[in-house]
Parts: C-alpha cells; structure tokens; sequence
C-alpha cells in the first residue's frame, strides 16, 4: 500500500554540508621571506643591535659589548634601513638629539660605518679643548676626578700602555685608568678617562653648524672623533645629522671575548653578566 503524504506537508530535503577549505601552510622559503621582512621592519624603526669593537667610549661602554639601539629619537633616512638602501628621501620625522646622548651614526667621510660617540655640541654651540678641559659655549665643563677605573684584562682587552698594569685584589690582572666625571649645561653627566698629555687635549673653538652635532669618545685619548677632520682612516669631523641611526638604549648582552664555539660552558663564563640590562 502505498502513503501519500499530505498536500500542505513539505518535504524536506537531505542538506549537504559544503565540504571545509583546507587552510594552506605556508612554504618554508616563504615564511623565511616573511621573518625576513618582519626582522628588517623591526630593525629599520624600531631597534637594532649593535655591538662594541674597541674602547674609544671607556670606561661606559666595553669591547664585547651588545646593545640596542632605538630607531625613532632622530627620524629615518636611508641609513636606517639595511645596507643603507636608498628608499627614503632625505630624512622623515627628524628629532633633535639631546647633549650627552650615546649615539649610533654612519662616520664621514665614507658614510658607511657604524660608529658610536656621545653628542657634545648642538647646532649654534662652540666647543673647544684645552689642555684636556672641555669648554661649551665658552664655558669649561665642570670635570670631577673620581675613582680610578679599574678594568679586568681579558682576552678582547689589554691595557694601552705599561703604566696603567695593575693586580686586583683578587690577584687577576687589570687595568687602572684615571677616571673623570664630566657635567654638561642641563645637569647630564658621564664618566671620561683622559690618560695622557696628547695632541688632542687642545682643539681651536669650532662653531658647530646648523644641522650637525659635534661627538666625542669617552675615552679621550682613544677616540677618533670630531676633534680630527673627517678623512679616510683619520676622524669623522663635524657630523651631520642625516648620519644619525639611533640612540643607545640598553645592554643586551656583554662578553670579554673568552667564549669558545666548540666549547659551550664557556659562553656562560665569559659573559659579564653585571653589565647586561644597563641603560644609557
């Protein structure tokens, strides 16, 4: 027999779930182009490591230092993109640096060189030296003598001369430098060491121009800076701010040159610990 069903009743279909669209993964060269972008975005305005290869700004920073530095205080320009690409016209967002300011630049006259001074002049100002005393604007910064700095010989580091060997109390090796607190208009103060007599203790007044920075190494006898006319292998002169890549901002990492590959131990020994998380 067979039913009818009713003719106001509906019949309802079977419903077919639409099958789901599998989500497509990524290809390993293509995630690394992604990482790659990402890393190079970060590294172009946010921050970027750097890391220390002499002792031109003892006794504040160290030869095996690594920190970072932040991209956006002065503005962008080509230099603060990877290998300097040519992608941003002259300079965006420029910001004025602040006298005593730890700062990273592309050193003149190649302008392809990190290097890494503390701004001393601002546009307008006259610095000069004489007989190892900094005068502003006319005026010699107060220089303090403090404690001696004492600086452990490592293998990245040995002291400049015989004079400054000494032994710890621990009976390790060191180096005893004299150490200086200098305090500039504004109330910013830093350590210097000044250990020799040398050429560089007298500088003639220069007047710094508009848009450039006067920089100077902490560690004054040791530093090629805009005391010295911008050459190849010589100084870096006057330094204009379009060169300015970013501001030192914190100790990422420190190492006094003891660490071996093939030797994993050794890359806990050899980190000095204390420095890292400073800020600047």
């Amino acid at each position: 027999m067979t039913t009818t069903a009713p003719a106001d009743a509906s019949v309802t279909p079977t419903q077919v779930a639409p099958a789901k669209k599998e989500k497509k993964e990524d290809s390993f060269p293509v995630f690394l182009i992604k990482l790659a972008l990402v890393v190079a975005i970060f590294r172009s305005f946010f921050f970027s490591p750097f890391n220390i290869p002499s002792e031109s700004m003892l006794p504040g920073l160290e030869n095996g230092d690594y920190l970072l530095a932040a991209k956006w205080p002065y503005g962008y320009s080509k230099y603060s993109l990877p290998f300097s690409v040519p992608l941003i016209p002259g300079r965006i967002l420029p910001g004025q640096p602040k006298r005593g300011d730890v700062v990273i630049f592309k050193a003149p006259p190649g302008n392809d060189v990190d290097y890494i001074k503390r701004v001393i002049g601002l546009p307008g100002d006259t610095v000069q030296m004489t007989g190892g005393q900094l005068i502003l604007n006319g005026k010699p910064i107060p220089k303090q003598k403090i404690a001696d700095f004492e600086l452990p010989v490592t293998p990245n580091t040995n002291c400049i001369a015989p004079q400054f060997e000494a032994t710890s109390a621990d009976g390790k090796a060191v180096c005893h430098y004299p150490r200086y607190r200098e305090t500039l208009p504004g109330g910013r103060s830093y350590e210097v060491l000044d250990l020799f007599a040398t050429p560089q203790d007298d500088a003639p007044p220069i007047i710094v121009p508009e848009g450039s920075v006067f920089l100077m190494g902490d560690n004054r006898d040791n530093s090629m800076d805009s005391r010295f006319p911008a050459v190849e292998g010589g100084g870096i002169g006057i330094v204009p701010q379009a060169n300015l890549v970013g501001r030192a901002s914190i100790m990422m990492f420190s190492t006094d040159g003891g660490a071996s590959w093939l030797l994993p131990w050794t890359w806990f020994t050899a980190a000095r610990w204390s420095r890292i998380g400073g800020t600047f």
